[in-house]
C-alpha cells in the first residue's frame, strides 16, 4: 500500500517533532550528561537503597519485634551515612569558601596598583 505524498511529509514532520520532543524530554529530566551527574547518581542510588531494604526487610520472615528492630537500626546507619556525607560537604564547602577568598584577595592586591595608576591620570 502506497501513500500519497502528504501522509508521507506528515509522518515525517510528526517523526521529527517526536524526536525533538523525546530530545526535550530526556534534558529536562537531565538523562543528559550535565555538572550534577554525581549527585543525581548518588541520591537515586540511595532511594534504589532505601526501597529495595524496605522491601526486603518487609518480605522476610521475622517476628514484628525483630522488623522493627531491624528497621530501627538500618535507619540509624542511614543517618549516621548522611550525617557523615554532610559533614564532609560542609568541609568541602568551607575550603572552596577560603580559596575563593584567597584567590579574591590576591587579586585585589594585584589590581590595586593598576587602580591607583587610573585614578591619578
Amino acid at each position: 500500500m502506497r501513500h500519497g505524498p502528504l501522509v508521507g511529509w506528515t509522518g515525517l514532520v510528526c517523526g521529527l517533532e517526536l524526536k525533538q520532543g523525546l530530545e526535550d524530554l530526556m534534558r529536562i529530566g537531565k538523562y543528559e550528561s550535565s555538572e550534577s551527574t554525581a549527585g543525581t547518581a548518588i541520591a537515586f542510588l540511595l532511594i534504589g537503597l532505601g526501597v529495595g531494604a524496605a522491601v526486603g526487610m518487609l518480605l522476610a520472615p521475622k517476628t514484628g519485634r525483630q522488623l522493627r528492630k531491624d528497621l530501627r537500626r538500618s535507619y540509624d546507619d542511614a543517618l549516621d551515612t548522611v550525617s557523615d556525607w554532610t559533614d564532609e560537604a560542609r568541609g568541602r564547602f568551607k575550603d572552596a569558601i577560603e580559596k575563593g577568598s584567597d584567590f579574591a584577595d590576591e587579586l585585589r592586591a594585584k589590581a590595586e596598583p593598576l587602580s591607583d595608576l587610573l585614578r591619578r591620570s
